[in-house]
């Protein structure tokens, strides 16, 4: 993980000395304050994974005389197919066009949110489909 965070970390620095410049150069607040934005979301996980770097042992894709057979092994298990992204997503587009077209519109969408999230948590808790 320290290499991500290494990455993160000089990326957070590059958007705060942009920001720095921008901000001075076109005394323009919208794209400062993005830029601003953008160099906290890479501080805020790249000081996550260089917190939980110094903490775990080394990976082999951080050792660089590694080789591959030190990387093999089991992968893990990945979860089954699922309507309940697809269902949660649908809530969300209908909670937003509630904002847009009318209230009424934010009935189903909550309903369909709740069912997905009441959904993906029994399927995750069983490991398998409802």
């Amino acid at each position: 993980m320290r290499v991500e965070a290494k990455i993160l970390l000089s990326l957070g620095a590059f958007f705060g000395v942009m920001c720095a410049v921008y901000w001075n150069w076109s005394l323009e607040n919208a794209g400062g304050v993005m830029m601003f934005a953008a160099m906290l979301l890479c501080f805020l996980p790249g000081s996550y994974y260089y917190w939980w770097s110094r903490r775990m042992k080394a990976r082999p894709e951080d050792d660089p005389d590694s080789t591959q057979r030190e990387g093999a092994g089991v992968v893990g298990a990945f979860p089954g197919s699922s309507i309940f992204p697809f269902t949660l997503g649908m809530g969300a587009f209908f909670v937003v066009l509630a904002l847009v077209f009318g209230i009424w519109f934010l009935v189903p969408g909550l309903g369909l949110a709740a069912w997905a999230l009441l959904g993906a948590t029994a399927e995750g808790r069983r490991g398998g489909h409802v």
